[in-house]
């Protein structure tokens, strides 16, 4: 009985040897496991960490774009203002210039038109010219008819 008792012991004994070695084993499996936790929780922070600067960093470059957007729209909305004035203008131009082409064409006949009368007057002129120079030299002869007459 007592070797049996003894036996029985022993097989306690090697049950609980086995189990502080289990023991043993899991505790140093849970240490290991709780410093990856550790790590991965660490590198869960720092990873976090580095999406809010990225996300603070995304937000500033979204407002700097939102602010250049802004700008570059009011420049184009200048532009535009700038451009229809411009289109007004040419309008405008090119009516007056319109009139004026019409103006010029105007003057050019009404010049083509002195023309043909001062060639007109010169020819009359040339011949009232003659006809003076005629009746001068009647003149001048009937002034010597006279001079002899006397």
């Amino acid at each position: 009985r007592l070797v049996g008792q003894q036996q029985e012991i022993n097989n306690l004994i090697q049950g609980r040897n086995a189990a502080d070695e289990e023991n043993t084993r899991l505790k140093n499996e849970f240490s290991n496991l709780n410093q990856k936790f550790k790590d991965k929780s660490q590198e869960l922070k720092d990873t976090e960490e580095c999406a809010q600067k990225k996300e603070e960093q995304n937000r500033l470059v979204i407002k700097k774009l939102e602010e250049e957007y802004t700008g570059l729209n009011t420049c184009c909305t200048d532009l535009l203002n700038d451009l229809e004035k411009l289109r007004k203008q040419e309008a405008q131009w090119k009516t007056e210039k319109s009139g004026s082409d019409a103006r010029i064409k105007n003057l050019e006949t009404d010049l083509a038109e002195a023309r043909e009368q001062v060639k007109e007057l010169q020819s009359i002129c040339s011949n009232l010219s003659s006809q003076v120079a005629v009746k001068q030299e009647e003149t001048s002869q009937k002034d010597c008819d006279v001079i002899r007459a006397k």
